[in-house]
């Protein structure tokens, strides 16, 4: 979860009101998060906050949430926005590069060194969490002084522009800036594949960011700036345009005055909106819930806490939320704010009126027995990671590609797609185990992807100097034996078997796996040097019908 660092006086400055540290340690668990660490000598206070909460993320948005829990304030806060005569124009290039951008303006702010470092704080905790390091999300300020709008946002030839980044003293073009810059480096993966790069720039052809990566040195926020152009980027409107209000509103808690900007082209919006979103609440559905019976006005007063706006009428509660709540997605959330209004510690605590016992589940019942019956055959059992590789799962195995759940953004060339088989994790196993003794037999039970659906699958692999598909046979049709299952075996044409030496088991008709002797290419595809027999079989399937008399 994010951890956010205040500073205990700028927060209570912003709080507007005196709260000894004592009572922030008690309180703020309360609201949703605990404390990380707080250091009364040089009053540094950490609070970890639920990822839900991006609105809490900076030390702004915390002393608006506290001025209202704590009592002070109760209430929606509202912000004035004013329009202005800035103009974003969104290039339709940018539509498969890059395709939303919402911006705003604020004015008459004081960019204090506090300010500044809570900011880039804010704008990195958003990045992360929401923004999915920046690949859905990306935020950049701006100093409106060095600047003249309208500004335009499209997409370029990576080698076509030039500008000085952050952090560098001379210019660079866009492929430059991914190839030699740290940021760069860091998030190109965002742009891999693309023809062209995003950019946006002002009226003259300035460069003020190069989204999602950097911004340009030319825009540089500073103590001197006093008017600040906020652009946030990203592939989910939705996404974007929250992000925008929680900056938006930070600000204007260090006294700014928030000025829209109209953005034309590819979209048409105004932005930022900070108009409060409407809920409405069963006070029947919220007790029933939270298990209380309480009335009306006190539901309204525990969410006025909330920094809600609250009407009753009738056995309905009509809610205003503030814009930043982006993790209001149902009216359960609302009603688990009532909950955190009353206060956790009113509703007491009771002893459980039933005594249950907890019991294994059908899936792990059926992995429990596969486990003991190939522990009694010999067999280690191993464990490995669900993450593989199309040239693991199929080119090193001989076999025909099928469709697999893809990584976005994998770390490793071994580790870009889900598995479809446990086979090839075994044979890597015995690949980083070759310098072992022989004979090794090795066995897993473990999840798979097949046709983008979770399955429970049990494989094994035996190496050895007499490696027969006789071998590997008596091992099925003793598993089949002992799980009580009829079965057929019928001929295997796939790939990875010597031919004639592979065969597919039959359940009701249907193939739920296969076993045989490995083709030599599969053995040297892994670096291996001596026969080896391997089955598969989907357990799920296996033991269906049966699992009562399993456990």
């Amino acid at each position: 979860m994010p951890v956010v660092t205040f500073d205990y006086d700028d927060l209570v400055g912003l709080i507007g009101r005196e709260v000894p540290m004592e009572t922030l340690l008690e309180r703020v668990p309360q609201l949703g998060a605990d404390i990380h660490s707080c250091d009364p000598a040089t009053g540094e206070l950490s609070i970890e906050f639920f990822p839900d909460r991006s609105d809490l993320y900076s030390v702004e948005g915390a002393a608006r949430a506290l001025r209202s829990f704590l009592g002070f304030e109760k209430g929606l806060t509202r912000y004035e926005v004013e329009a202005s005569d800035v103009v974003l124009n969104i290039d339709p290039s940018v539509k498969d590069v890059r395709p939303y951008m919402v911006a705003g303006v604020v004015e008459d702010i004081v960019m204090s060194d506090d300010l500044i470092r809570s900011m880039m704080e804010l704008q990195e905790k958003l990045h992360l969490t929401m923004g999915r390091k920046r690949a859905k999300v990306s935020i950049g300020l701006h100093d409106m002084a060095r600047i003249k709008a309208p500004f335009t946002f499209k997409a370029v030839d990576p080698r076509s522009v030039s500008f000085v980044p952050l952090a560098k003293d001379e210019e660079m073009d866009l492929q430059e800036i991914l190839e030699k810059h740290e940021k760069g480096r860091d998030y190109a993966y965002i742009l891999q594949g693309k023809d062209r790069y995003p950019l946006l720039v002002d009226s003259e052809g300035n460069v003020l960011s190069f989204p999602p990566i950097i911004n340009g040195t030319l825009t540089t926020v500073t103590e001197e700036t006093t008017r600040v152009f906020i652009d946030v980027t990203g592939t989910d409107l939705d996404a974007i345009t929250g992000a925008l209000n929680i900056v938006a509103t930070a600000m204007a808690e260090r006294g700014g005055k928030v000025r829209s900007v109209t953005v034309t082209g590819l979209h048409d919006l105004v932005t930022p909106d900070l108009a409060p979103r409407k809920w409405s609440i069963s006070i029947d559905e919220a007790n029933k819930l939270l298990g209380t019976s309480l009335d009306g006005p006190k539901i309204a007063v525990a969410l006025e806490k909330m920094g809600y706006e609250a009407k009753v009428e009738g056995r309905q509660i009509h809610v205003l939320a503030p814009a930043t709540r982006l993790d209001l997605i149902h009216p359960v959330d609302v009603m688990e704010d009532i909950a955190k209004g009353i206060g956790y510690e009113s509703f007491g605590t009771t002893l459980p009126t039933e005594v249950t016992f907890g019991e294994l589940g059908a899936r792990q019942k059926a992995s429990d027995a596969a486990r003991q019956l190939m522990v009694g055959y010999g067999y280690l059992e191993v464990t490995t990671l669900m993450l593989s590789s199309p040239e693991e799962q199929f080119e090193k195995m001989h076999l025909e590609p099928v469709e697999t759940v893809d990584i976005l953004n994998p770390i490793s060339e071994d580790h870009t797609c889900l598995r479809v088989s446990l086979v090839p994790s075994i044979l890597a196993v015995m690949r980083r185990n070759k310098h072992r003794d022989l004979p090794q037999r090795l066995f897993e039970v473990g999840d798979v992807m097949v046709g983008c659906k979770r399955a429970k699958h049990i494989a094994a692999a035996a190496i050895t100097s007499r490696a027969s598909f006789t071998e590997v046979k008596s091992l099925v049709e003793g598993i089949m034996r002992d799980l009580s299952v009829r079965y057929e075996i019928a001929p295997s044409s796939l790939g990875c078997f010597i031919d004639g030496r592979g065969a597919e088991v039959l359940v009701d008709g249907r193939n739920i796996g296969s076993f045989g002797e490995l083709h030599p290419a599969v053995i040297t595809a892994f670096e291996l040097g001596h026969p080896i027999t391997v089955f598969e079989m989907d357990l799920d399937a296996l033991t269906e019908g049966k699992l009562e008399r399993i456990a």
